[in-house]
């Protein structure tokens, strides 16, 4: 077995407010990253201030935040923090926002880095230490070690580097109560997506696989429930955060498979948003997997106690209606983008060129 999660995590009502003073041994002064929105929205941004106010400590707000955040706007706000000469960058909000602040801390301590020496992880200093306060139940980035963004050529990358886990994560599930139904449905799709990956990752390990596990079984009531249309309660949402972070520490170990790589495609050139565009695939990463080792499926379904079906179920019933259609043409150039690819790799099946050709189609060639 394999584990390492060296960030300080703090979750449950009040939690910022009863472990602030933890954000004095950080440093003075900070930079706080934020949407234009949605954190100020949730009541985040607010404990936040508050906290910041009542440990005596400065703050700088960038609130340049967007959907699958540019490199570009890292850099920007890394300058930023560097001309303000912060000790550390305290990100709040979603996945964009957390994977953002962490890209962030790396340009605030390197400010003349460019993109191309950011990937190769060039960096000749490290990166400031990262605060997050999570606002969503779905990507679990406050407790790993990566952060996802869109290169000069609008495609997304993710990074991973041990620099990059969070001195301290506060996940206060009230801070999610102020999500539409469209995000928190995404959102929660994205913790079974991350989960059933871990799950089907080659690394995937006893301790990786309980997360996982734990994860599935904590979000599908929550999620029926949503995709109903239903109000959550406070014990949903939080019962929905939760699992939002075991999924977190389940990918942590073992990274995800091909649904989130090739579930880039579409949030890149459709602008499917990124939970719905990398569960669409898990059905179909399911019979390949099954194809390739039935027993280990049976043991997936009988540890979350659904059958592939009812579980297909489940993922498709959170799903909007796609309004995409491919061209043959389409899916053949974009296949090159797959080959060798780590994602496509990593998953338990030998999945091929050929396979991602058949799923494209079968699902967006009419």
């Amino acid at each position: 077995m394999n584990y390492f999660m060296p960030t300080r995590l703090f979750t449950g009502n009040g939690c910022i407010d009863q472990h602030k003073d933890l954000l004095k041994a950080l440093g003075s002064t900070c930079l706080v990253v934020t949407d234009k929105i949605a954190a100020k929205a949730s009541g985040a941004l607010d404990d936040v201030w508050a906290a910041l106010d009542s440990c005596g400590i400065k703050a700088v707000h960038w609130d340049g935040v967007t959907e699958n955040p540019p490199v570009a706007s890292c850099i920007e706000a890394g300058r930023l923090g560097a001309e303000n000469q912060v000790q550390f960058v305290l990100g709040i909000g979603g996945g964009s926002s957390l994977d953002a602040a962490k890209a962030i801390s790396v340009f605030a301590a390197n400010p003349e880095l460019d993109e191309a020496g950011f990937y190769a992880m060039a960096w000749d200093n490290s990166p400031l230490p990262i605060v997050l306060v999570g606002t969503t139940a779905g990507t679990g980035s406050e407790v790993t070690k990566v952060s996802v963004l869109t290169d000069v050529a609008r495609r997304k990358h993710s990074i991973h580097d041990d620099r990059l886990y969070a001195n301290l994560a506060f996940g206060d599930s009230r801070h999610t109560h102020t999500c539409p139904p469209a995000v928190t449905l995404s959102c929660g799709v994205d913790v079974i997506a991350h989960a059933t990956e871990s799950y089907f990752s080659r690394k995937a390990d006893d301790i990786s696989r309980a997360f996982a596990v734990r994860a599935i079984r904590m979000a599908v009531g929550p999620l029926e429930e949503a995709a109903k249309g239903a109000e959550l309660t406070a014990r949903q949402r939080e019962q929905l955060y939760d699992a939002s972070i075991l999924g977190g520490l389940a990918i942590n170990t073992t990274g995800t498979c091909f649904p989130h790589n090739v579930g880039y495609y579409l949030t890149e050139n459709y602008h499917v948003p990124h939970g719905f565009a990398s569960a669409v695939f898990l059905p179909a990463m399911l019979q390949c997997v099954r194809a390739y080792d039935s027993s280990y499926t049976d043991a997936f379904c009988d540890e979350i106690g659904m059958s592939d079906e009812a579980f297909t179920q489940v993922i498709e019933a959170c799903l909007p209606a796609f309004d995409i259609h491919m061209s043959a043409d389409e899916i053949e150039a974009a296949l090159p983008r797959w080959e060798n690819n780590g994602s496509v790799k990593n998953t338990r099946a030998n999945v091929s060129l050929d396979d991602i050709r058949s799923v494209l189609t079968s699902q967006f060639v009419r």
